[in-house]
């Protein structure tokens, strides 16, 4: 560990040294991106904003750390990836916005790191030190308290991820932005994400409000396009939220294929974690309307995605196989047939991915993945009910879901209920864990 970390150290020493001397031969030890498609039309499609926020530098160290830390998916590759990340934040030196925005990019950076192992609160402090950066740009500030709101939600502070969003508000309101396509861009995204958390808490006439007008921006995609998807679908609107659907994993896909990583996003609002969470949102509406066939295979990619992404024993992929178990669920359901060993397995192996144990059901009942967690172990629990040698197993699984169901607005009986239609049919949000 110590003999990497000291490589990286060096290396991350030697890209700082040959910034200043406009030498790109030198940055090709670091898989530097295209330089074009920082100032690309897909880039502002996909952040918001044309121009980059961040020094070409910066990027590149960047991408270097994000695509390191990802390479074997271990606690020690993170570690080395943020150690990268380390050395780029204490080489910026200089004042001024430039300085500030490469700052800003590699918290933004810190924080999807942390957020993709675990570490809600480290990546938390890292989104709520930007707010110091006196000059940074408007659009790194925008999505770090974007993200902030995503972690909040997904650690069931709803009221705290309002109060957020109102904030990444009025700091646009009051803002001096030039009234072109970027900046229309910007405020669909800031919007986003005040109508996300009114989304969550289930208050669709004020989400309304926020999302009016979203069908006609062009470039809207990311994290607000897919929040709009999840508004269209709380609205049944069924064929809108699919096309929406299609068009951010069209996007998300595209961002990907061109190995951008220094994308404008942090924390849970990260561009793949949007594409995993998008192509599972579709699969799962294609389920509910019963188009099986198409569901499966959608989840399936889901799948696919998540387990390259974030690597097989990953919680995250313990959220998709629910997915994927609740779709069959509701298949057999549909179809009169049985697919009880399909979904036993599937239920069991999420389970252990989000390490959910039903031992110990007293009143205080706590498990991360809350409503995720439950809804599986609720499920499972009917699958053990037909199984006369397990009911006394079953029994305890349904013990452990229902005093660990936190969810207000919708019961773990609502939740599980096949007979209800489509409309009623929530949809499980993977990146933050919830239901909308």
């Amino acid at each position: 560990m110590i003999r990497v970390a000291v490589q990286l150290s060096k290396t991350t020493a030697a890209v700082v040294r040959t910034a200043g001397l406009g030498s790109s031969s030198r940055f090709d030890l670091l898989s530097s991106p295209s330089s074009s498609w920082l100032a690309s039309p897909l880039r502002s499609l996909y952040v918001g904003i044309d121009r980059p926020n961040a020094s070409p530098v910066s990027c590149q160290m960047i991408n270097y750390a994000l695509s390191h830390a990802r390479s074997q998916k271990s606690d020690e590759s993170y570690a080395q990836g943020r150690l990268v990340l380390e050395q780029c934040l204490s080489a910026q030196s200089s004042e001024g916005q430039d300085a500030d925005n490469s700052r800003g990019a590699v918290l933004l950076a810190m924080s999807t790191l942390f957020a993709e192992r675990g570490d809600i609160h480290d990546a938390i402090d890292k989104l709520q030190r930007v707010e110091d950066l006196a000059h940074c740009s408007l659009d790194i500030r925008v999505a770090a308290l974007e993200a902030l709101a995503g972690l909040h939600l997904e650690l069931n502070l709803d009221d705290s991820s309002s109060d957020i969003a109102d904030k990444c508000l009025k700091l646009f309101e009051n803002s001096k932005v030039a009234d072109d396509g970027n900046s229309g861009v910007l405020r669909a995204r800031v919007k986003a994400v005040k109508g996300l958390v009114e989304l969550v808490k289930n208050n669709l006439d004020a989400a309304e409000s926020l999302f009016e007008g979203f069908q006609t921006i062009e470039r809207c995609a990311g994290s607000a396009a897919f929040a709009y998807g999840e508004f269209l679908v709380a609205s049944q609107n069924f064929s809108s939220a699919k096309e929406v659907y299609q068009r951010v994993i069209e996007v998300g896909s595209e961002v990907q294929d061109l190995s951008e990583q220094c994308a404008l996003a942090g924390g849970k609002m990260s561009p793949m974690e949007v594409l995993v969470a998008a192509t599972c949102a579709l699969g799962q509406l294609e389920g509910h309307l019963g188009n099986f066939s198409e569901a499966e295979d959608i989840l399936t990619n889901a799948l696919t995605k998540a387990e390259a992404y974030f690597g097989s024993h990953h919680p995250k992929v313990g959220v998709v196989l629910t997915c994927i178990a609740l779709m069959y669920r509701y298949k057999a359901k549909k179809e009169h047939s049985s697919s009880l060993l399909i979904q036993e397995g599937l239920y069991r192996r999420a389970m252990d991915l989000m390490k959910v144990s039903p031992e110990g059901t007293g009143e205080q009942v706590k498990v991360d993945r809350c409503d995720i967690a439950n809804i599986a172990g609720g499920a499972y629990a009917e699958i053990l009910d037909v199984q006369k040698n397990r009911k006394a197993e079953g029994q305890m699984m349904r013990k452990w879901s229902e005093l660990a169901w936190k969810n207000r607005r919708i019961s773990l009986e609502e939740v599980l209920d096949i007979a209800q239609p489509p409309s009623k049919v929530p949809i499980i949000d993977t990146r933050l864990c919830r239901l909308i």
